[in-house]
């Protein structure tokens, strides 16, 4: 209690500033797609809904997290399939309302049939690369990064390889299919994203960027160069700059296109006919550390996993 506040009385604590955004892959994208999306989700923090492929990702996810803290010899599918249910179990615990978001409840038949399909994923990552013999740094590291003194990089790394000679690979795992085009640029700006903030943290670009699909079982290898990131530090920095002038009055605008279909906001998006809710100002708190809203507050994903953007991999289900 304030020393001069006197007890009983009705006076409050100031309310703390809403922190201001940082940038990630996954803001950084619905800007480019839709400047409202990035308000609706980065400003005011409006609910989504998870879908059963998102979380399968979230889970799945968890899963080779715990895969990568086992000695090296006991990476084995065995071992992969030993842990799902533990990881389901402790995403329940931490965000019991999933269950029912998703299934109409834990004896829907639909939700085994839910986790074989995530044992599924689990077994196609093993015919892509032996994680017996990967050297991993880091695993879902929270990766915070200053590009510039006032655009701050925030985002999760799936995992950060090392080899015996020095050089870094990224590497990002998806539980989707390899998309078309499109999709693939979206991804591979992710790891650019990435590559770049190993750059800024290490001063060494990193070797290799690899894509892991575990749908089809396919992957996407790259390497990028010092020039190349250095262009894209550019268009992060374009990007950001975009966002700073939208910020002052709020003038983000939407950008209707194909993946409105998808969009949980619909009905408050101007391009849908729907009136936005009042813009609340850009925040000026320090910068937020997180990726995405926490459970059950005001304006998250409606029933978002803790720490997640909606997951600790930038997106529920990347």
């Amino acid at each position: 209690m304030d020393s001069e506040t006197p007890a009983g009385s009705s006076a409050e604590a100031p309310e703390r500033p809403r922190r201001r955004p940082a940038l990630s892959p996954s803001r950084a994208s619905d800007f480019r797609r839709c400047p409202l999306l990035y308000r609706f989700r980065a400003v005011d923090k409006l609910p989504e809904t998870p879908t059963r492929a998102q979380v399968r990702g979230t889970l799945v996810h968890a899963v080779l997290e715990k895969l990568f803290a086992l000695p090296a010899p006991e990476r084995v599918p065995e071992a992969a399939r030993s842990l799902l249910g533990p990881a389901w179990d402790e995403l329940v615990a931490s965000w019991p309302e999933v269950v029912t978001l998703l299934f109409t409840g834990p004896e829907d038949p639909a939700l085994a049939l839910w986790l074989d399909s995530a044992t599924a994923l689990l077994d196609t990552y093993f015919t892509l690369e032996d994680p017996r013999a990967v050297t991993a740094t880091s695993v879902e590291e929270l990766v915070e990064v200053d590009l510039t003194p006032d655009l701050p990089l925030r985002g999760y790394l799936d995992r950060l390889d090392v080899a015996p000679d020095g050089a870094i690979r990224v590497v990002d795992y998806k539980t989707g299919a390899s998309p078309h085009e499109y999709g693939e640029l979206r991804a591979m700006f992710q790891l650019k994203f990435y590559a770049l903030a190993v750059l800024l943290m290490r001063g060494v670009v990193p070797a290799e960027l690899r894509l892991l699909y575990l749908a089809n079982g396919e992957s996407l290898t790259y390497s990028p160069d010092a020039d190349e990131l250095h262009r894209f530090a550019t268009l992060l920095q374009a990007i950001w700059a975009a966002v700073q002038r939208a910020a002052p009055d709020g003038d983000f605008r939407p950008n209707r296109g194909p993946a409105c279909r998808s969009c949980d906001h619909k009905a408050v998006c101007p391009a849908w006919d729907g009136t936005p809710p009042p813009y609340p100002g850009w925040p000026t708190g320090p910068v937020d550390v997180g990726i995405g809203p926490a459970p059950g507050a005001a304006g998250t994903m409606a029933g978002t996993a803790p720490g997640t953007d909606a997951g600790p991999q930038g997106m529920i289900g990347s």
